[in-house]
């Protein structure tokens, strides 16, 4: 064997084996997914109080229906505030906020973020409350949302993630956005709880015990992906994340290519850089003290995101099948083209089984013919990840209803 062919099997079995493993796990999540969580006992029974925590930066497009909706909810009155915090709004959206029942919080910043917003909110308003709840300053909740947040904490969690799902879906980006979100719902938070492991964190839909959330805000210091730092810190702490399926917020799914790349660059970003943080430490949390919850964490930071997954695995399996015929002789590749053929197939079978019903239908299959250059976009986000987590980087919100 020469030294080219050394190299060419060594790189298959490495991505045989990262590959391999990658449609393995979403597989086992996405079968777990298909049953029910099971449902803890009541610890306490009371009706908590809430602050809903709304931070947004110029978000006048949207912030004012979102502000109006969230009073809405089928919860006492008296038992939740919501909060605005207001960085770089318009006065007219100001005024308007002013003359609603909620607690207006403006802030500026030099380098404006998430966490220093919440912080400063919640420096604000102070402590008499029970319960933290972030929503993003696109996000309507359903009626019944604070509601079935206090049952959870009624079971003993302090850490709650709701069922966010698409408020639009008028662009094909959008049903692909929509679609990628509900793959994530159903394989890393209802087929992690299912498992008993926690659920995954979003960024919004989700709430806290409110001291927990205080406290450990103060120390987060993020510009992009705070939540991903925030959800490292506590499975560290082993605070078990549970997940609520039925408690719907809708979110503004991304309705341009552009938008969807910044937005997927940033998430890249944050993702290889706590993976670097905190692999040493879920790698000895896991060795010395068994906390599984951490590492698979850790794992899923390094862990190929699903649109290059199954770009990339049908990809290489091409690119097999081409090999394998120009040089059947050649003994170039180490592994038989089934092996390559299963691990798509496995990808293929965890997104059927983890995508709705609702979805197969024929916008969706119109909405697949972007895939391809939605997978572009990711992958050549790869190579420009360089400072994406450095800066803050706004998503304008506002549904165009002229598509």
């Amino acid at each position: 064997m020469n030294i080219i062919q050394l190299i060419i099997h060594s790189i298959e079995f490495i991505l045989v084996i990262y590959f391999g493993y990658a449609s393995i796990y979403i597989l086992v999540f996405a079968f777990a997914g298909l049953f029910k969580i099971k449902t803890k006992s009541i610890v306490e029974s009371k009706e908590r109080r809430f602050a809903v925590l709304i931070p947004g930066y110029k978000e006048d497009a949207v912030i004012i229906e979102v502000a109006k909706d969230a009073l809405l909810q089928a919860y006492p009155k008296h038992l939740f505030d919501v909060v605005i915090i207001a960085d770089s709004f318009q006065d007219t959206t100001l005024k308007a906020l002013k003359s609603l029942p909620l607690k207006l919080v403006e802030v500026s910043f030099e380098k404006s973020t998430k966490s220093k917003a919440l912080n400063k909110a919640m420096a604000t308003i102070g402590d008499d409350y029970d319960v933290a709840l972030i929503l993003d300053a696109d996000n309507l909740m359903k009626p019944d949302f604070i509601g079935l947040v206090n049952e959870a904490f009624d079971r003993g969690f302090k850490v709650v993630q709701g069922h966010r799902v698409a408020k639009n879906l008028n662009t094909s980006f959008a049903i692909l956005d929509a679609i990628s979100e509900e793959v994530n719902n159903h394989i890393f938070r209802k087929g992690h709880r299912v498992l008993g492991f926690s659920s995954a964190l979003i960024g919004s839909g989700m709430a806290f015990d409110y001291n927990l959330f205080k406290t450990m805000m103060a120390d987060v210091k993020a510009i992009g992906g705070f939540d991903k730092e925030l959800e490292l810190r506590l499975l560290k702490d082993r605070q078990k994340i549970e997940y609520l399926n039925h408690a719907i917020v809708e979110d503004e799914k991304v309705q341009k290519s552009d938008v969807f790349a910044t937005q997927r660059k940033r998430w890249l970003s944050a993702q290889f850089i706590y993976f670097g943080r905190y692999f040493g430490t879920g790698l000895k949390h896991l060795i010395l003290k068994g906390n599984f919850d951490l590492f698979d964490k850790v794992y899923q930071m390094i862990a190929p995101p699903r649109i290059l997954l199954i770009g990339l695995t049908t990809l290489l399996t091409l690119a097999h099948l081409l090999l394998t015929m120009l040089f059947p002789e050649s003994g170039m590749l180490m592994l038989s083209l089934g092996i390559w053929t299963s691990v798509t197939a496995i990808v293929y079978l965890a997104f059927v089984l983890s995508i709705p019903g609702k979805f197969y239908t024929r916008r969706t299959l119109i909405a697949i013919l972007t895939l391809p250059k939605a997978f572009i976009l990711m992958f050549l986000s790869l190579f420009k990840l360089k400072g994406a987590n450095k800066k803050f980087i706004h998503t304008t919100h506002g549904i165009d209803e002229t598509k």
